[in-house]
């Protein structure tokens, strides 16, 4: 833990973790993904470049997060370790899930060798019950909510936050909660009990009202609600209820800007999937990807399925899908 009192500069300066194990994940992270992205365009097919930016972009924040100096006065800090917790759970899963790992690996993978394991063992844990379980709003929000309320209103915090591995476990669990609460919302590869735009959009909005309510409750508390960070601010001169207050006047401000931009991009998604004309004539790069997939999984060695007609239906288990996943309104 630091000896300086807490400052600007302090909070940017070089810190490494004692136990750097989500910068490792975020460097790891994302020269697989340059690499995967070198891949799919050496095979002369494009890949969006804000996708890019996306994913980089947050493994960047991450890196950043557990790194700076911010890492190390959230171990007695009670705002510093509250805007790690954000950070970790509300910007980075978003930017993670918009550059679309999932369907650049498929992309990426070869579908021959180690590569065919590989994909064919995501694709057994992505149709998994497991899977659809852990991406179901019953699952997701309440998970999210429990990292504000089930750890800062128990004592979990106290016990974990003074020491590194239990510090670095709540920093999993943060961007871990955060993954599974956005992506049945924003995620565009073939996610289990994928939801409509109705539900999406509701998905959002359950959350939101709880999560200011929660800033609110550290804002008016005239007491110490979590004595672990009340003892650690007190040896840097920090008075413990201002610093509650930073952290409640944080939890509560920090997911505006952030919601906001999580609803644009919905909307725009959404506006775009209410526009879109259906046209047997065109194909979904993902969707052929995924066809592709599933018919060297099979083994089959038929030519590609012919395109799809409007009297086409779905077919399920590892029959390739020839239906597009936007029907026409």
């Amino acid at each position: 833990m630091p000896t300086s009192p807490p400052s600007l500069g302090q909070f940017v300066a070089w810190g490494p973790s004692p136990l750097p194990l989500l910068p490792a994940a975020a460097v790891v992270a994302g020269l697989w993904y340059l690499w995967a992205r070198w891949r799919v365009t050496t095979k002369t097919r494009r890949w969006p470049a804000y996708k890019t930016a996306c994913f980089l972009a947050g493994c960047v924040v991450l890196f950043a997060t557990t790194t700076l100096g911010i890492e190390r006065y959230s171990y007695g800090l009670f705002g510093a370790f509250m805007f790690q917790h954000l950070t970790l759970s509300m910007a980075v899963p978003p930017l993670l899930v918009l550059g679309s790992p999932g369907t650049l690996m498929l992309r990426s993978t070869p579908h021959t060798g180690i590569g065919y394991h590989i994909n064919r063992y995501a694709l057994v844990a992505l149709r998994s019950r497991w899977s659809a379980a852990l991406l179901h709003p019953l699952v997701g929000i309440p998970l999210f909510l429990a990292s504000y309320y089930g750890i800062y209103l128990s004592p979990i915090v106290s016990s974990l936050a003074g020491n590194t591995l239990g510090h670095t476990a709540m920093e999993v669990f943060f961007v871990i909660s955060g993954l599974l609460f956005i992506l049945p919302v924003l995620a565009t590869g073939p996610v289990p009990g994928r939801h409509s735009n109705f539900g999406r959009l509701f998905h959002l909005f359950v959350e939101m009202p709880l999560h200011v309510f929660f800033g609110v409750i550290f804002m008016v508390a005239s007491v110490p609600l979590v004595p672990y960070f009340a003892d650690s601010a007190a040896r840097w001169g920090v008075d413990p209820i201002v610093d509650q207050q930073w952290a409640g006047g944080l939890a509560w401000a920090y997911g505006e800007p952030v919601g906001l931009l999580i609803v644009l991009v919905f909307a725009v998604r959404w506006r775009r999937d209410e526009s879109r004309t259906y046209s047997p004539e065109k194909t979904d790069a993902e969707l052929a990807d995924y066809n592709d997939f599933l018919r060297d999984l099979s083994g089959a060695t038929a030519p590609r399925m012919p395109q799809p007609t409007r009297s086409d239906h779905a077919p399920v288990s590892t029959t390739p899908v020839t239906q597009s996943p936007h029907p026409p309104r």
